[in-house]
């Protein structure tokens, strides 16, 4: 069902009923997610639409790795955590900007998570070589000229039928270009929230 929203818009349901914990843990994140908005901790940081499909992804595969590029303030690495803490899988997310990645750090320890996240701060182009081991999820959510250099450098780990989802398709049309050119992957775009191309790689 959906719901009239500002300027007659038709806004989804997913964005008129926030999401409903049901556990004390997932309750636990939910809450700092809803902090770090209320303060105004935003910078770079993916909405509630894509978060939630960050999540929903994340569970559907039984993901135990996930790798980001790109924490930010930590918002999204949040998502995954909620499914993280189902799968028993854990999080490596990199970030070049120390205030960032510090507040990052600060979000996860809040929200109880930070056992199973791992922060790399420095330049995510050269940190990304040293992962070795076969990844799950990765998700893009850089400065966007780097995402066609993270893919090669992060695809060959990527299992078959893992994912990899790549933020504000609209700024990345070299990125989108190979991930729809190549028989070896399949590419759908979600477009609501701030637009996520979600790439399969093929079994």
């Amino acid at each position: 069902m959906a719901q009239r929203s500002g300027r007659g818009r038709v806004a989804p349901a997913s964005e008129a009923s926030p999401p409903i914990a049901r556990t004390p843990a997932e309750k636990k994140v939910l809450e700092t997610i809803n902090e770090i908005v209320k303060a105004g901790d935003l910078y770079a940081n993916v909405p509630a639409a894509d978060g939630r499909m960050l999540r929903i992804l994340t569970e559907a595969v039984n993901a135990k790795t996930v790798v980001e590029i790109g924490t930010s303030t930590g918002i999204s690495g949040l998502w995954f955590c909620l499914a993280l803490e189902k799968t028993g899988g854990k999080l490596t997310t990199f970030e070049l900007d120390k205030t960032r990645a510090s507040l990052a750090r600060k979000h996860f320890k809040q929200a109880g998570v930070e056992g199973r996240v791992t922060v790399v701060e420095g330049d995510a182009h050269q940190n990304v070589t040293n992962l070795r081991d076969p990844i799950d999820v990765v998700f893009l959510d850089a400065e966007k000229e780097g995402y066609v250099d993270y893919l090669n450098k992060l695809l060959p780990l990527v299992r078959p039928g893992g994912l990899i989802l790549a933020h504000n398709t609209n700024m990345v049309p070299e990125y989108m270009k190979v991930v729809t050119s190549s028989a070896d992957l399949e590419t759908v775009v979600y477009t609501t929230g701030g637009g996520m191309a979600v790439t399969l790689k093929k079994r």
